[in-house]
């Protein structure tokens, strides 16, 4: 089924007639909820499943992202130890390597072959500093146990073959990473909930979520459990403004590139790539012969705003092409074709979590900061088994993510203040780098400080 042919109220229950009662109630047809509603149903067939959505499936993040689906975390290995203990940590890791696996049988069984492939991730160091970066974090995978079958390190030759960049010295190479199309992925997910027997409701804004009820704009909605799984747009809710911040992240993407150009390239198994920047970048060959770059850098706006006008920047835009035709020469005029953004969600210790609680019946997942495509299905199978309870044979209602809480952002102005100066000391850091070959004793330590770490 094409990607804007999917059935929604499959079961004649699209808005104007829609069951007002549901065993389960999930806010947001992102990958969160329709993950979460997959392994539900997949748990108990039984199960009456409302997803709500104020737009489109897929709207947000889980649709417009860079197209990895990586076990990569915004936590460490080193940051979950230092709460958790050191088996708890490997153990995190592991089952994100299991995600992308999982991710990818479910692709193999429900979607089409462009949607994933798993080629790994090239992380390219292109000066001193970077290298040094990269070095540090081989360094902790191997303290924790992972070994060359998981994250090793590639010298000059090895990285110039596999990814022929400007200026790289050496890289990091992990197999854990697929290229994905996230659009077509998040559709695979919905069109496989809705054969499921799901409710899959576009264009139901949710204005309020309280224990047992859901006040839509299409009337109340009654569930034993509700399921929050809004992400970037969670600030939007009453409450909700502190809990995570909205960051904004662009993308570009060029016209196809002939054969010849990608011969000069590299990535020959569509590996996904980035380097060792502050300043994040990431990007992909996609299915068609495209380069699709992306990375951060857009300004935090006042009072965690959220706009569709931010959804576009000419500046970042500029700054994206440069960047890429700065790494990538080869690809000479190549025409930009497209430009998009949109929000990912930062908690304010960069560390995501799951969270049920069977007295209220309201459950969450989020703050994935960019990392979500898998860690979404890992979420949605850690919120089916905390919520229909029984087996759990990979212990994943176990793994130290679980019912961890965030402190809040600070108010305005200090959150706006301290999100774009951290913003500046990272673009600072990088061009002290580049320029001298030295790493930064003013702006990396206060990029670190700025953001909690």
């Amino acid at each position: 089924m094409p990607d804007h042919e999917i059935a929604v109220g499959a079961n004649g229950t699209g808005p104007a007639g829609a069951r007002d009662s549901v065993d389960v109630a999930i806010v947001g047809a992102g990958l969160t909820g329709l993950w979460t509603a997959w392994y539900l149903l997949h748990r108990d067939p039984t199960l009456r499943i409302a997803v709500l959505e104020r737009d489109t499936i897929g709207f947000g993040a889980s649709g417009r992202n860079g197209g990895w689906c990586s076990a990569l975390l915004p936590m460490s290995l080193d940051k979950i130890a230092a709460r958790h203990g050191d088996s708890a940590a490997r153990r995190m890791y592991a089952a994100m390597h299991e995600t992308v696996l999982e991710v990818g049988r479910f692709v193999d069984e429900h979607g089409a072959p462009e949607i994933f492939h798993r080629g790994g991730t090239v992380t390219a160091a292109r000066n001193a500093p970077q290298a040094l970066r990269l070095r540090d974090e081989l360094d902790e995978f191997r303290r924790y146990g992972f070994g060359e079958g998981d994250v090793r390190w590639l010298d000059q030759a090895e990285t110039t073959s596999m990814l022929a960049a400007a200026d790289v010295t050496g890289a990091l190479f992990t197999p854990h990473c697929a290229a994905v199309h996230p659009l077509r992925l998040t559709h695979a997910v919905a069109r496989a909930v809705i054969a499921a027997g799901a409710d899959v409701r576009e264009g139901t804004a949710v204005e309020e979520i309280r224990p047992g009820r859901l006040t839509t704009t299409s009337g109340a909605v009654h569930a034993e459990v509700i399921v929050r799984a809004t992400e970037g747009f969670t600030p939007q809710f009453a409450g909700e403004r502190r809990v995570l911040l909205p960051i904004y992240s662009m993308m570009i993407a060029t016209e196809p590139l002939p054969d010849s150009t990608w011969a000069r390239i590299g990535l020959t198994d569509r590996q996904t790539f980035a380097d060792g920047r502050h300043m994040i970048i990431y990007g992909q060959r996609t299915v068609d012969g495209r380069f699709a770059f992306g990375g951060r850098g857009a300004p935090y706006h006042f009072g965690s705003a959220i706009r569709a006008g931010f959804d576009t920047d000419a500046t970042i835009r500029t700054l994206l092409e440069s960047s890429l035709r700065e790494l990538f020469p080869q690809i000479g005029d190549a025409a930009v074709t497209h430009h998009w953004g949109g929000v990912v969600a930062a908690p304010r210790d960069w560390t995501c979590s799951v969270r049920f609680d069977r007295r209220s019946g309201l459950a969450t997942a989020g703050g994935y900061v960019g990392d979500g495509v898998s860690t979404t299905n890992i979420a949605g199978r850690t919120l089916a088994a905390l919520i229909t309870g029984g087996d759990d044979p990979d212990g994943l209602t176990c793994l130290p993510w679980v019912g961890h809480r965030s402190r809040k952002w600070e108010p305005e102005p200090l959150r706006w203040i301290g999100v774009n100066a951290a913003r500046t000391a990272a673009r600072r850091a990088d061009e002290f780098e580049a320029r001298t070959g030295r790493s930064s004793r003013v702006w990396g330590p206060a990029i670190d400080r700025l953001l909690g770490r």
